[in-house]
């Protein structure tokens, strides 16, 4: 990882240990036999993956969130102008105390 300040620098590690099935499952996976050439390759990978699921929730979350809006027909909606709407925010802050 690169800081601009301070130069380059090691990411963190995070130290994990697997036992019995759980680690033969690993080991099955990692070098000659499995797709991933070291057991920290296959865990940042299934990390990633998880990562990237999670992502992925939040996407779909928003899709949901937004959809009645988008499909709405147009004779629901209301023109705003940028001006009125930043006056009334201000209006409703100043009210407010803030």
């Amino acid at each position: 990882m690169w800081d601009c300040e301070e130069g380059f620098h090691m990411a963190e590690g995070i130290n994990v240990r697997f036992a019995g099935e759980l680690k033969r499952f690993i080991e099955n996976r990692v070098g000659d036999a499995g797709l991933y050439g070291s057991a920290s390759e296959y865990i940042r990978d299934l990390v990633r993956r998880d990562y990237e699921a999670e992502e992925q929730k939040k996407w779909t979350w928003l899709r949901h969130e937004l959809k009645a809006g988008a499909e709405a027909p147009a004779s629901e909606f209301v023109p705003l102008e940028a001006d009125s709407v930043i006056a009334a925010a201000k209006a409703r802050r100043k009210a407010h105390g803030r």
